[in-house]
């Protein structure tokens, strides 16, 4: 696929290859249908075997600005986030200041107008300083935010979340809830299974999460909010979360390609390997890979969440939870899930952009009159994972040396190239 190095910007796109023409002018696609002749300058991009989509939605990364800019920037992610045709991201509220009033998230908002390529939504804290006792005011914030979320600490009190439910219902906004009862990790730091016993790890228990699930779906039924579930990793969760759609609750939830497409018979002794939740059983993962597929589970998020390389050196024990998602995603699912015959394209397009965007109200899709949010994947492209090529600051995945198939090698938002073969554009 050959392309100017440079657009001018009253010069239009035309994206053509084995499917429709798509045609792109002033930000805008004004045109989609078989063989377009368009009026005026156009430049053409030939995008034969490729995948053109429009482009991913992540609802749950982190980018570590304001307050951890030494493991991410708002400039470093968004970069990488194109990289791996990401046009909107959700920056969670892991910050210092936490976004917790409209001053707090002001600090942030000025970074990401400063420094993002691609557009980056944050989200405010359910509780003042993500500490689980006083709600932010909801009403305040909801109009500059994706969502309210404490992520990276479950709510504890089951009352103080019953009160959260019961202002997202009355603002109309949702509650994106990290499930984790802290009364069940006993200094937990992978699963409790058999590679976690086997080697004398200290395992954390599936219940820590589906349990606060299980209290979260009886509260939203009751108060009848959005209510979203961060990161699934557990054949319960999904179950819960299945029963509680079947009854009408307003529900949606979220997992991450490291719980679909490896287990804890995968585990190394790296931190590369650990996250929160951590990855779990070959039998959770299979629940997890059949939820996405019936529709329970909506979206595919990554958790991008880098460190420094020093804050990973210290194995599964001493390492900080958290890995880097957004360059890997869609090479590493295309490759383990959908080349496998475990999932259809369509399916995974529709978890990594559709979903994700109705859900969080975001917008867009591959239409005539939407922003041209684009992204061009050679399908055929085979190569394999060097972190040491990543945009990202984060270079701890597990996927570190996989062989996959599906490359990135167009992103463009409003009509603008940010990326373009291995390099950002702006």
């Amino acid at each position: 696929m050959e392309m100017k190095q440079h657009i001018s910007s009253d010069e239009g796109i035309l994206l053509r290859g084995s499917g429709p023409d798509i045609l792109i002018r002033d930000g805008l696609i004004c045109g989609i249908g078989e063989n377009l002749r368009p009026e005026g300058d156009v430049h053409i991009i030939d995008t034969g075997g490729c995948l053109v989509s429009y482009s991913f939605a992540d609802i749950h990364v982190h980018f570590r600005e304001p307050g951890f800019s030494y493991k991410e920037t708002i400039a470093s992610g968004s970069r990488a986030a194109a990289a791996g045709g990401y046009t909107t991201v959700c920056a969670m509220p892991n910050l210092d200041p936490v976004p917790d009033t409209p001053e707090h998230l002001a600090v942030e908002q000025n970074i990401i107008e400063r420094d993002a390529i691609i557009r980056v939504l944050p989200y405010a804290s359910i509780t003042l300083g993500r500490k689980g006792v006083t709600l932010t005011d909801f009403a305040a914030l909801k109009g500059s935010v994706a969502a309210f979320s404490d992520d990276g600490s479950g709510v504890q009190s089951g009352q103080i979340m019953l009160r959260a439910m019961e202002a997202a219902a009355r603002e109309d906004v949702i509650i994106a809830a990290h499930c984790e009862d802290n009364s069940l990790l006993r200094g937990g730091y992978i699963h409790d299974g058999e590679y976690c016993r086997a080697r004398g790890h200290r395992g954390i228990c599936s219940e820590s999460e589906w349990g606060q699930i299980a209290r979260d779906l009886q509260l939203c039924e009751k108060t009848g909010c959005r209510y979203h579930v961060c990161h699934i990793s557990t054949a319960e969760s999904v179950a819960l979360i299945r029963e509680a759609k079947m009854r009408g609750v307003r529900v949606s939830c979220e997992t991450a390609p490291h719980y679909l497409c490896l287990c804890d018979e995968d585990l190394q002794e790296s931190g590369g390997f650990k996250m929160n939740p951590p990855i779990r059983s070959r039998s959770d993962r299979d629940a997890l890979i059949e939820g996405l597929r019936d529709g329970t589970i909506d979206a595919i998020a990554t958790d991008h969440a880098p460190h420094s390389a020093e804050e990973k050196a210290g194995g599964l024990k001493d390492s900080a939870m958290g890995i880097v998602g957004l360059e890997t995603a869609f090479p590493v699912l295309y490759t383990s899930l959908v080349l496998t015959g475990k999932l259809s394209l369509n399916c995974l397009v529709n978890a990594l952009c559709d979903s994700p965007r109705r859900i969080f109200r975001l917008g867009g899709s591959l239409a005539v009159g939407q922003k041209a949010d684009i992204c061009v994947i050679d399908l055929r492209k085979e190569y394999t994972i060097d972190s040491r090529d990543f945009l990202s600051k984060g270079r701890s995945t597990p996927f570190d040396g996989w062989k996959v198939r599906g490359k990135v090698r167009l992103t463009l938002k409003d009509g603008v190239v940010v990326y373009r073969d291995n390099s950002v554009m702006i």
